[in-house]
């Protein structure tokens, strides 16, 4: 009887067991349907304020542009100004030598003005690779001159620092910073 009893009872508790864990499962696969939702709903909102913040970044960029740009026109209206003003002008009147030579020397000051407020501020690119080439052109000389490093670091300094110029010269010849 006692058999009976407990086989009884342990069938009524794996049958009652299976029956939970179907409602279990059910349950928690909704639940975990309705989590992955929320995570969706989440990363949706994330890649929202991302764009707005991209839009936003945009924005202030284009702005900034702008103004840049602003400046820029200023800038050239401001040398153009110089520039009209550094121009010598003639007089027609035949008043001798002391006109002309005042005309010369105004015009010489002022084109020189204009050169500096058209000019870039900065090293150029001459200038950089003057300096690259002699220091890179001595290093390599004295290591090169086993038997005299220090005439070999002033052949390498020489010779790297003509190259050097010769290439940055090329490249302010691009960029517009010099002509011929």
């Amino acid at each position: 009887m006692k058999k009976l009893f407990v086989t009884g009872f342990a069938a009524t508790l794996i049958l009652s067991s299976c029956n939970k864990d179907e409602k279990l499962q059910t349950a928690s696969l909704e639940q975990q349907k309705l989590d992955y939702q929320v995570r969706q709903i989440e990363l949706e909102k994330q890649k929202l304020a991302i764009e707005k913040e991209k839009i936003s970044f945009e924005k202030q960029k284009d702005s900034l542009n702008k103004i840049e740009e602003e400046k820029e026109a200023e800038r050239k209206a401001e040398a153009n100004k110089v520039a009209r003003k550094s121009t010598p002008t003639r007089s027609s009147s035949s008043g001798g030598g002391s006109s002309s030579s005042s005309t010369a020397s105004n015009s010489g000051s002022s084109s020189s003005a204009g050169t500096t407020a058209t000019q870039k501020k900065g090293w150029s690119s001459a200038a950089k690779g003057t300096v690259i080439g002699t220091v890179g052109g001595a290093a390599a000389g004295a290591i090169i001159s086993k038997k005299n490093p220090g005439l070999g670091a002033v052949i390498g300094g020489v010779a790297g620092g003509a190259t050097g110029y010769t290439i940055g010269r090329a490249n302010d010849r691009k960029t517009g910073r010099v002509q011929k």
